[in-house]
């Protein structure tokens, strides 16, 4: 009978990550260019080896057992490893790394971002980037944990083992309401008991393990939880709710009455916003990284990626 290290090989874990994205077997069989039948074995060979069932099939669906969600989600952190693992051997060769990840806080410039990956592709260099969208402690989780390679928008670098930083600028926040909102026209300065019977918008923290950060709401305000800071201010516009938003993404509302900035009794929130990147090895980041790490030193850069949001 084959051991779990026959059975657990990269082809059959990116494999049954097929199934469960497709739904079922049939649908993953078509995607795979296999026939169903040798698809269904395949996986059965797994089940047996590991002596588990990985997917129930009582229904035409291929719904995950506790197990399948399980193999599932190490199987994914083994592949991102294995990856990890090519991407330094290329890198050892040629100085090159074969994939360069970023992840992006809500609150940096998609725009900048954009042209400087338009400015990379320029090169010709044979780096892949992949962008990850990523909010509050997520962002530095991303680089710490191995799956990111640089992180724009950190709030605090940590004291890691091969993680640096650098400043990127400082973002102001203002509290900020739609015109119909009911705090639009309450007396200022608004005091926490007035603001705790409005419903607050909070942006997710994208960390995976924790409780991840919770900024500006106050004890038992109703809070509505919205995925990105643009979603967090779409939402605002729309009077679904108050908070603090980044000054520079709220301007462009601010200016056209949009939006109302209310002064508060706490004190105005300004944030340092950071940079922070991997390198893990003596020979320093390779030539994909240092090309971004340079760009970051440049003072108009680091502005526009904090600066130039939407609307603005």
């Amino acid at each position: 009978m084959p051991t779990p290290r026959d059975v657990l090989t990269p082809d059959s874990l990116a494999m049954l990550q097929t199934i469960a994205a497709s739904g079922s077997f049939a649908a993953a069989a078509r995607s795979l260019g296999l026939v169903p039948s040798a698809l269904t074995y395949r996986v059965r060979q797994i089940e047996d080896a590991l002596d588990v069932l990985l997917f129930d099939r009582s229904s035409r669906q291929a719904h995950p057992t506790a197990a399948g969600i399980e193999l599932l989600r190490e199987g994914s952190r083994l592949l991102e490893d294995i990856d990890a693992v090519a991407n330094r051997v290329k890198r050892v060769a040629t100085g090159w790394e074969s994939q360069l990840t970023i992840a992006i806080d809500s609150i940096i410039a998609r725009t900048t971002v954009l042209e400087l990956c338009e400015s990379f592709f320029a090169l010709g260099a044979p780096t892949r980037i992949r962008l990850r969208d990523e909010t509050l402690s997520g962002t530095l989780q991303a680089l710490t944990s191995g799956q990111a390679d640089l992180a724009l928008g950190v709030a605090e670098t940590g004291s890691s083992a091969g993680i640096h930083g650098k400043p990127l600028g400082e973002v102001s926040f203002v509290y900020a309401v739609a015109p119909h909102h009911p705090l639009a026209n309450a007396p200022e300065p608004l005091k926490d008991d007035v603001v705790r019977q409005h419903r607050a918008v909070a942006v997710a923290d994208s960390v995976t393990r924790g409780n991840g950060l919770t900024i500006g709401l106050l004890g038992g305000q109703d809070v509505f939880t919205v995925a990105s800071m643009q979603t967090k201010l779409d939402a605002q516009l729309r009077g679904l709710g108050c908070g603090f938003v980044p000054e520079c993404m709220a301007r462009p509302y601010i200016e056209t009455g949009r939006l109302v900035v209310r002064r508060m009794e706490r004190p105005q929130r300004v944030v340092g916003v950071h940079y922070a990147w991997r390198s893990e090895t003596p020979s320093g980041p390779g030539r994909a990284l240092t090309w971004w790490l340079t760009q970051l030193e440049s003072p108009a850069t680091r502005a526009a990626l904090l600066e130039r949001h939407r609307g603005v």
